[in-house]
């Protein structure tokens, strides 16, 4: 764990990792705190009623239950076990149960369609599912037939015939129960890619993977946990971003997590819950940061008591990072990480390490560097790819019947992330783009970070996405698609002056050539752009 420390060279000269050869998730997240604090608060759940606390012994004795209720349907130690839930206390009961019983968690984002779902569901070969009435309905617009592999289906909403009751069966089980004694690689959890690039792949996580987080979470959150610490994020705790940079890491650091389930993000309700939470930590993805701006002075409108605000998943980008010293009075913290290997670059400003524009250094305890192609190191301000050296505790233990794709992964002890970058001399990693997202234009490689930034500067546009355009002259164009502000129409003159805008503020060859208005960008359920449909498009 890390300490206060004067400067970023004492905690990365000092930091050890300390792995135990045995470790339990479900255990070291809750039991071992509701032994020594058992009234300790764990999660804040938001009602329409009010807020509701549930202290680590509540969630200890009802995961419990749970293990026993996994146990008495058959499911056994190394079986996957699907979580099709919202952010909610279900979801971190089950989560906890299946880690201590030795299975094998498989969060599935709540907004996923059918095919989406059934791919997941088949590939995993999930044995059972933990969902609420929208779920269940999804798994029978699949059918049973697809789904040759899956036993169990529980509804936290109640039986109807076809599915069992989670809530009754619960109630009949013990709340004591003795967690197996897995090892720290033991395979524990199972996250699949995003998949803005191909298909999905299945992500195999051991039980140190939380161990791994511990010290990513704490760097750009400025030495969590702190008196009063109390975090929240609007990302889904399906995704890593959700489950292992807020859900799982603040737990186990005695830090309460607050939860309520968002249909789609809304800025008012947003700072609304920090306000009424009493939030002091937030981890808040660049695209919802950027929906947040529609709120002028935001402290003067709220109670605002932000200790922290860390930010991740795309670029960040100056603009932003100016915006929210101006709106919130404080830095906010960028960090970077894949669901391979997550969380392993950072700012922190308590620490001195902070740049606009900049997603940070390597967190302590992870070696991180911008390589070539053949592995070797890039010079200053070469681009690259950004890329992690193994062993790390952090990184996955391979991709679920994928034995090529864990393989091409790596570049000997690399792992590789397909994300483009280049360090400058003072040891910043500044992040250009997905290497499938790089712009070739007339010779040039643009990196779209830098062009959305810029378009977010323009006073009409609320956000943006850049994409490259195939172009039989320069090979490809660059192309914007815009959300624009409420008050403005889409026109020529408008796309005009965006046009003239971004070359004015960058260059001739990496300004727009041609701007599309939309309603809305396509995201994944972690808040990505999703750009291989914008290219689609263009």
């Amino acid at each position: 764990m890390l300490r206060h420390a004067a400067e970023y060279q004492t905690l990365t000269r000092d930091f050890r990792w300390s792995i135990p050869a045995r470790f339990n998730m479900g255990v070291a997240v809750c039991d071992d705190w509701a032994r020594r604090e058992p009234n300790r608060p764990a999660l804040v759940e938001w009602t329409p009623k009010g807020l509701v606390i549930h202290s680590y012994e509540d969630i200890r004795r009802t995961s419990n239950r749970l293990a026993h209720a996994l146990r008495r349907q058959g499911i056994g130690a190394g079986e996957r076990v699907a979580l099709l839930l919202p952010q909610s206390p279900e979801t971190l009961i089950a989560h906890l149960a299946i880690y201590k019983i030795g299975a094998i968690a498989l969060p599935l984002a709540a907004l996923f369609g059918r095919d989406a779902l059934e791919y997941r569901l088949t590939n995993s070969g999930a044995a059972g599912v933990i969902t609420d009435a929208r779920g269940v309905e999804k798994l029978r617009e699949i059918g049973s037939t697809a789904l040759p592999d899956l036993r169990l289906i529980w509804s936290v909403d109640g039986a109807d015939g076809s599915v069992r009751d989670l809530h009754a069966d619960m109630a009949r089980e013990s709340t004591e129960f003795e967690a197996v004694d897995s090892g720290a690689d033991d395979p524990a959890l199972m996250i699949y890619t995003s998949g803005t690039t191909g298909l999905a792949k299945g992500a195999l996580h051991g039980h140190r993977v939380l161990l791994g987080h511990i010290p990513g979470v704490q760097f750009p959150h400025e030495f969590l946990p702190q008196a009063g610490d109390r975090m929240w994020t609007p990302a889904d705790w399906a995704w890593a971003g959700g489950l292992l940079n807020v859900l799982l890491p603040s737990l186990y650091l005695g830090v309460a997590v607050v939860c309520r389930r968002f249909e789609r993000f809304d800025p008012e309700a947003a700072l609304a819950l920090i306000d009424q939470a009493k939030i002091r930590n937030a981890f808040i993805p660049p695209t919802a940061l950027r929906m947040l701006r529609v709120i002028e002075e935001p402290r003067k409108k709220f109670k605002l008591n932000l200790r922290t605000l860390a930010s991740g998943g795309e670029s960040l980008g100056a603009e932003v990072y100016e915006w929210g010293r101006k709106a919130f009075g404080l830095t906010i913290n960028e960090f970077y990480g894949q669901t391979e290997c997550n969380l392993v670059l950072a700012s922190c400003a308590a620490a001195g390490v902070s740049r606009a524009g900049a997603i940070g250094k390597a967190v302590p305890g992870h070696e991180v560097a911008v390589v070539r192609e053949d592995g070797a190191v890039c010079d200053i301000d070469e681009m690259g790819q950004v890329a992690i050296k193994r062993p790390n505790p952090v990184m996955f233990l391979e991709y679920w019947k994928r034995p090529d794709a864990t393989r091409d992964k790596f570049i000997g002890d690399w792992m590789i992330t397909g994300d483009l970058a280049r360090q400058d001399a003072d040891g910043y990693v500044h992040f250009v783009g997905r290497d499938d997202d790089v712009i070739t234009s007339s010779g040039y490689r643009i990196g779209p970070g830098e062009i959305e930034d810029c378009l977010l500067r323009h006073p009409a546009v609320q956000i943006g996405a850049a994409v490259g355009k195939p172009d039989a002259l320069r090979t490809e164009i660059v192309k914007a698609f815009v959300v624009l502000k409420d008050g403005n129409a889409p026109s020529q003159e408008l796309a005009d002056d965006i046009q003239n805008f971004v070359r004015q503020r960058l260059s001739a060859h990496e300004y727009p050539r041609e701007v599309a208005f939309v309603g809305e960008l396509p995201l994944t359920t972690s808040g990505k752009v999703i750009r291989r449909l914008l290219r689609d498009q263009a």
